[in-house]
């Protein structure tokens, strides 16, 4: 195939601003759709056969499967407005109040299962029924874990000395007991950061309680896709992006990206280059490295610093229904969280349960059988409705990357949204959004990108403005 040169061009107005967004995950989609909706002409490549990036969905048999349990808080509001955008809030609704139940495997019976709740009062009153009725903890450590967020609450989130510290040995030095951190902040935290408190940086620790369970009584508030995420983040995305005006090109990988002598931009895929005058890089932080061109940025050499967690998940089919709420967590076990996916996934007869396994580096590359032989048993601790059950199907999905590494220190290795070269932007979760790596932080990636592109380009933000005052 000869290589031809093609100005980005979706809409016949060559006078109109052209961007190229490479990659197709939700900060990438973010990024397109508002640069569309504020008229420039926009081209989405995405090396794989589909959208959506590490939340996707995939075939096995007659069942559509998730890799992986992607789950929101009513406090994520850049990923609720992409949902608005992609006709697929009602697809994926949040809880009326927050609701966890918490199953300790170990506990005497009548003490197995407890959980974490709010009320409608005022913040920090509103988890303190919760708290006080908490059977995993001792009274005194109860007293404790209320001291400690308070202190955590009068944390300056714009501190940097607090990126350095790690969140175990600050938990710690207020209190905590290694069962309230077990039972309460890693139940939490491993979620959120994927990562224990001993490996987690402090800055973004704190982010995630202050935001979630110490700023707004509902901020907590679970949300999670009734329907596959596929349906969500591709199929969906895919009809937004079109309406739009975007230019879609998945299977195409991008090579090499070049500022020409006359500040414009060429893009680099197998036979074919793109010219623009705007370029948001939405790709995984060494890809990024490897794309970026001489002078981007001051010190490229520290993105490939920044770490990476696994996150495993295990995927059972029962014949029959052996758990009857739609999730819970689980103490005293391996087991971490466990989702109902049977409607979801099209599963007509028995149930489909997901575990999700965060912070998974001691298990993301062990044998299919070995899971096996160690999770079902725990299943059947935890549920007794799966004692005797047929497991139909049992498999596994690894994301050896899931997520960028929360560790201390990880902050001033994260970019912003701008480089040094003009008219080059990155997004991704891994950016400086001040989120760990969540869909939450994936789409404030892409907002910004585009806000700090429209405005170099001159055009309008005003759509923007409401995503940016609710992030």
């Amino acid at each position: 195939m000869s290589e031809v040169t093609r100005p980005v061009d979706t809409t016949g107005r060559p006078d109109t601003a052209a961007a190229v967004v490479v990659g197709g995950g939700l900060a990438g989609i973010t990024a397109a759709l508002a640069l569309a909706d504020a008229g420039v002409r926009v081209t989405l490549l995405e090396g794989r056969p589909r959208l959506g990036g590490l939340a996707f969905s995939f075939q096995r048999g007659d069942l559509t499967v998730d890799n992986g349990q992607h789950v929101y808080l009513r406090c994520c509001t850049a990923y609720r407005w992409f949902l608005d955008r992609v006709d697929g809030a009602s697809l994926a609704p949040l809880q009326d109040r927050l609701d966890v139940p918490v199953l300790d495997a170990e506990a005497k019976p009548g003490r197995r299962l407890g959980r974490i709740g709010r009320t409608a009062l005022p913040v920090p009153l509103h988890l303190a029924k919760s708290l006080a009725t908490y059977p995993h903890l001792s009274l005194a450590e109860r007293a404790k874990v209320g001291r400690a967020a308070l202190a955590l609450k009068g944390l300056d989130l714009a501190d940097p000395a607090l990126d350095a510290q790690n969140f175990g040995s600050w938990l710690a030095a207020h209190g905590q007991s290694e069962r309230a951190v077990e039972a309460l902040w890693d139940l939490v935290g491993v979620a959120t950061l994927n990562a224990v408190a001993g490996d987690s940086s402090l800055g973004l620790a704190a982010m995630v309680f202050k935001t979630g369970l110490l700023s707004d009584p509902g901020a907590a508030d679970i949300g999670w896709a009734r329907v596959p995420l596929g349906e969500l983040h591709d199929t969906r995305a895919r009809k937004a992006l079109d309406s739009a005006g975007v230019r879609t090109e998945v299977r195409t990988r991008v090579t090499s990206i070049s500022q020409n002598e006359n500040g414009r931009w060429s893009v680099q895929v197998p036979g074919e280059t793109l010219d623009a005058d705007t370029v948001v890089l939405a790709v995984p932080h060494r890809e990024a490295h490897d794309l970026l061109p001489e002078g981007a940025l001051d010190a490229p050499e520290r993105l490939l610093e920044i770490g990476t967690a696994p996150i495993l998940n295990v995927h059972v089919i029962y014949d029959r229904t052996v758990l009857t709420r739609p999730f819970f967590a689980a103490l005293g076990s391996p087991v971490q969280w466990v989702f109902d996916r049977t409607e979801a996934s099209g599963l007509r007869e028995g149930q489909y349960l997901a575990l999700s396994q965060s912070a998974a580096q001691d298990e993301i590359d062990e044998p299919v059988s070995v899971l096996r032989e160690r999770y079902l048993p725990e299943l059947e601790r935890l549920l007794p409705g799966a004692r005797g059950a047929e497991v139909k199907d049992f498999f596994v999905t690894r994301e050896r990357t899931a997520t960028f590494a929360p560790t201390p220190g990880v902050g001033r290795l994260r970019p912003g949204a701008r480089t040094k070269a003009p008219g080059l932007y990155l997004a991704g979760a891994w950016t400086a959004t001040g989120w760990p790596a969540t869909m939450e932080s994936a789409v404030r990636s892409g907002v910004s990108a585009a806000g700090a592109a429209l405005g170099a380009l001159g055009r309008p933000r005003d759509h923007l403005f409401e995503v940016e005052e609710a992030a």
